[in-house]
This record gives C-alpha cells, sequence and structure tokens, in this order.
C-alpha cells in the first residue's frame, strides 16, 4: 500500500470494527480519495462515513502531536474534542455540501497535555461517494502558529523600530532647540560681557577699581550662569536667581527677608536680574543698609495671570540717603538696562529710610517650566 508510515498503519488497522467493515469491501470512492491523500506531500486527513472516522497521510502527523498513534479510525468528535465546537460549522458546511476556507484560525488545543495557542489555514470540501451522495469531509490544512507568532514578532520589532525613530527625531529636535539655546545664550552673555567690561573702564576711577568692579560684576554674572546650567529646559527660578545672587552679602540670616511665588524666567531676564541686584547689594553695602550693623533689606515679587510682575528692593535700618549727583554704570544698569530686558520700567527712590528700587515689567509666558 501507498502513503509511508501511515499507509501500513491504515493497512494494519483494525477497520472490521468500525463501521466501514474490512478494506476489501470499501467503496471505490473511499480508496481513491485515501490514494490521494496518501499519496500527497501536503498535510491532508479525511473523515468518512457516519461517524467521520479519521484518515492522515504522513505530513500531517506532527499536528497531531501526543494525539499521534490513537487517532486513525476514530470519530473527528473524539480525536478532537477541545476544539470541535469551534470547527463545527465548517464540519457543517462541508457535509451540506458547502466547502469553506480559513486562514490563520485561532484554536486552543491539548494536543500534547496543555493548553496551546495554535493557528490554521485550511479548506474543508465535500466528499463524494460512489452514489453522489456526500460521504465525508476533506481536510487540506497547514498549521501557521509560528508564522502567525513571527509576523507577531515581527510587527513588534517594526514598532519598536519606528518608536526608536521618532524618539531619535525627539532628541535630534531637543539637541537642536538647546544648541540653538546655548548660542543664544552665549550671545547674550557675551555682549552683557562686552558692554560691562566697557561700561565699567569708561567710568572708573583707576584701574585697581575698574579690575575689581568688572571681576565682581561678571563674577555675578557667572553664578546665574551656574543657576542656568543646572535646571532643565530654558528657564531659571526667580527665587533662586535672588537667593544666589544675595549669597554673598548674607553676613547673618536676618539681613534678607525674602518673600514671593513661583515665577520662571528666560537665560536673559535672569542674567538682567543677578547683575541688578548684585548692584543693589554692592551699593548697600558701600552706602546703604548692609553698612550697618541693624540694616537690613526686604525683597519681594509678585506675578499675575497676564504675564505681569513687580520686583520690589527695599532697604531700612542704614544710614540717610540722598540722591547721588553722579550716576555710574551700575545705576544704570540697574534702572536702564534691566528695564528693556523685562520689558518694564525700574526706578532708584532715595528715600530718608533708605534706597527703593522697584522694577515692574512682563514675563515671558511661552518659557519652559521644569516639571
Amino acid at each position: 500500500m501507498v502513503g509511508g508510515a501511515s499507509g501500513e498503519e491504515i493497512r494494519r488497522f483494525d477497520w472490521a470494527a468500525t463501521s466501514l467493515g474490512p478494506i476489501d469491501g470499501w467503496p471505490v470512492s473511499l480508496k481513491t480519495t485515501m490514494r490521494l491523500v496518501l499519496s500527497s506531500r501536503q498535510p491532508m486527513s479525511f473523515w468518512w462515513g457516519p461517524e467521520l472516522l479519521h484518515f492522515y497521510n504522513d505530513a500531517y502527523v506532527p499536528m497531531l502531536g501526543q494525539r499521534a498513534g490513537n487517532a486513525l479510525g476514530r470519530p473527528f468528535k473524539e480525536v478532537w474534542d477541545d476544539v470541535w465546537e469551534m470547527v463545527l460549522p465548517f464540519v457543517r458546511s462541508a457535509l451540506s455540501g458547502e466547502a469553506t476556507w480559513m486562514e490563520d484560525m485561532p484554536l486552543t488545543m491539548m494536543r500534547n497535555g496543555y493548553p496551546e495557542q495554535t493557528y490554521f489555514t485550511f479548506s474543508y470540501s465535500p466528499l463524494y461517494g460512489d452514489d453522489g451522495a456526500v460521504e465525508g469531509l476533506l481536510n487540506i490544512v497547514t498549521e501557521t502558529t509560528r508564522a502567525v507568532a513571527d509576523r507577531a514578532a515581527l510587527h513588534v520589532a517594526y514598532e519598536l523600530a519606528q518608536e526608536h525613530i521618532r524618539e531619535r527625531a525627539r532628541h535630534e529636535r531637543e539637541l537642536k532647540l538647546l544648541n540653538e539655546e546655548l548660542a543664544h545664550r552665549m550671545k547674550n552673555t557675551l555682549a552683557m560681557t562686552q558692554s560691562i567690561v566697557t561700561q565699567t573702564l569708561r567710568s572708573a576711577e583707576s584701574m585697581s577699581d575698574a579690575i575689581a568692579t568688572v571681576t565682581a560684576r561678571i563674577g555675578a554674572l557667572s553664578k546665574a550662569q551656574d543657576i542656568l546650567t543646572g535646571t532643565p529646559g530654558t528657564t531659571a527660578s526667580f527665587e533662586e536667581t535672588v537667593m544666589a545672587a544675595l549669597l554673598p552679602h548674607r553676613d547673618r540670616d536676618d539681613r534678607f527677608v525674602v518673600s514671593g511665588g513661583e515665577i520662571y524666567l528666560t537665560a536673559q531676564q535672569a542674567l538682567g536680574l543677578s547683575l541688578a541686584i548684585h548692584e543693589l547689594a554692592t551699593n548697600a553695602t558701600k552706602y546703604g543698609a548692609l553698612s550697618l550693623p541693624d540694616g537690613r533689606i526686604e525683597i519681594g515679587w509678585s506675578a499675575g495671570e497676564d504675564g505681569s510682575f513687580s520686583f520690589n528692593w527695599v532697604e531700612r535700618g542704614g544710614p540717610p540717603v540722598t540722591a547721588p549727583v553722579r550716576r555710574g554704570f551700575g545705576s544704570r544698569l540697574t534702572e536702564r538696562i534691566v528695564s528693556v530686558i523685562f520689558s518694564g520700567e525700574g526706578r532708584m527712590t532715595f528715600e530718608p529710610t533708605g534706597l527703593i528700587f522697584r522694577l515692574v515689567g512682563r514675563l515671558d509666558m511661552s518659557t519652559d517650566v521644569p516639571e
């Protein structure tokens, strides 16, 4: 008998104990179908007779799993009891004379003793007996479990690759923005440094005074840059900028009374504010509240929802002050230059109780606030 191991198994099987009887008495249509299936290298099986007894070729055996050796000649419903309800509609269609076809149908099987998610592409076709009536159904099948898993893995890999590409594009955009911000900061800092050096040299009474003043002012810029470098995004905290600028002048805890809400500044605004506070604190140390033991300075700020804000520097407990006859670069920087940076107005008032500086302006509402 043709058909390899499966053919030998059919030849040795006790068909007399089944409803089909001995092979010699089988109808021509059954023998023809059996030869067709056994001679094919495509996984194929068929079911024949009222009980739909099982036949298959060698290529089909791996799909049986642990059922191999105990599936031949048994009813369809017994061999594939775990998937019977799922394939029953296709069985009924084929037995009614209508062929069916399914691609990558998911089936949970117990063929190896444990639940196993499998996928099959198959067709069920009617088989006709010698008298032309439907006597069974032919199953031409390909197990696609591995192919489905490979496609799923490929899809996951593709999505991961796409996400990597998107993430890389985001990083490149962020890097570009950071480079642009760095270039912008450097230009602003260099321009401000150049102005500080030029104006200080122009107004200094001696080279030693000029060197000391330039050094102190550039030091204030450096502290502001430290804050900006350590801050995520392109902003700096108003309070952190103020506290860093005051640090060199804080000789005791009650020297400064500081209050204000959470506000964030652009890099240029942070640099300008640092310089303004440096100039105010330096003047207070020489001539104002910080020159006497009991002197103190009240510093406060507030902001509106529309981006407006105000900043106040009020000196108390120092010597009586009067408006200077000559206004140096420090005063111009504090009042005029910082006012431009904040798109507002800064004004010094020399009250008998001490100097008062008020700055009103606008914040950049488009700045990125750190989370």
